[in-house]
């Protein structure tokens, strides 16, 4: 049986290579330094997938996914919702008193300023949660703690001093799971789809309200857009857009035929099966 290639940005325990072990069992996985790697292993191999993160519920959006959306061109194949569970990593020989630094990524140092408050702990800003667990675990000093998955625990071997650390629950992220091929589901009335999309509208007066006005008038509902600036400019910008609905049904077809009358340019990132995460 053939194993399914799957990228993603950060050391093995990051919280994408636990959405990785959700999504897909025995896959072979690529760590990659960067987001822009990532997206560039895919594009340049058609047999890996990535999974990347797009959003945090705490966070907000994850910086540079939007700006390599269009640049790589690759296609969303599903999404993910993982709850994000924040854990106080040592060496194995350290206890809470010995603990004189946290190092971690800068969101996750954010989410967990409590317990760095309660301790009195001096943060250091690293690339990724995982990575950090990585280097204590290389190093000698057992002053320096570390913020991120079990997984990485697990694998590093490293002490979870204390679990669940961050400041609110229901830290949850995003995540899609995008390739370099075409992979849209059939349309089917008894699912929930959602279609993804990035346009950029014209320059004139009311042209986003233009470009919006199919989905009201077609009672498609939109569960996300975003804006971003073109390249170094503040006078245009590119529109990320999230809909509830699948290309084959009537009103949604109708509202991006629209879209497509009001913009520049439109690219469907990709049409896919809704996460039963939203039902809830």
């Amino acid at each position: 049986m053939t194993k399914n290639k799957i990228a993603i940005q950060g050391e093995l325990g990051a919280y994408s290579h636990i959405a990785v072990k959700d999504l897909f069992k025995n896959a072979e996985i690529k760590t990659c330094a960067t987001f822009e790697e990532t997206f560039k292993q895919a594009y340049d191999d058609e047999n890996y997938k990535i999974i990347i993160p797009i959003e945090n519920s705490l966070a907000g959006r994850v910086a540079d996914i939007h700006y390599l959306l269009p640049k790589y061109k690759l296609q969303i194949h599903g999404e993910y919702f993982l709850n994000v569970e924040h854990n106080l990593l040592c060496k194995p020989e350290a206890n809470i008193r010995d603990i004189k630094y946290v190092r971690s990524h800068a969101q996750a140092i954010g989410q967990c300023q409590k317990i760095i408050n309660k301790n009195k702990f001096q943060s250091i800003v690293s690339a990724d949660t995982a990575g950090s667990a990585k280097d204590l675990a290389e190093g000698k000093d057992k002053s320096i703690a570390a913020i991120a998955s079990s997984l990485s625990a697990e694998i590093y071997k490293l002490k979870i001093l204390e679990k669940n650390i961050e400041d609110e629950k229901g830290n949850v992220t995003r995540f899609l799971i995008m390739g370099k091929n075409i992979e849209q589901p059939e349309f089917d009335k008894n699912k929930k789809f959602i279609t993804s999309c990035i346009f950029r509208v014209k320059s004139e007066p009311s042209a986003l309200y233009k470009c919006l006005g199919g989905f009201a008038t077609n009672q498609v509902n939109l569960t996300k857009l975003e804006s971003f600036s073109v390249k170094n400019t503040f006078d245009q910008a590119n529109f990320y857009l999230d809909l509830e609905g699948h290309l084959d049904e009537f009103g949604v077809k109708k509202a991006m035929e629209e879209l497509g009358f009001h913009t520049v340019n439109l690219r469907i990132l990709g049409v896919y099966e809704a996460s039963a995460f939203r039902q809830k």
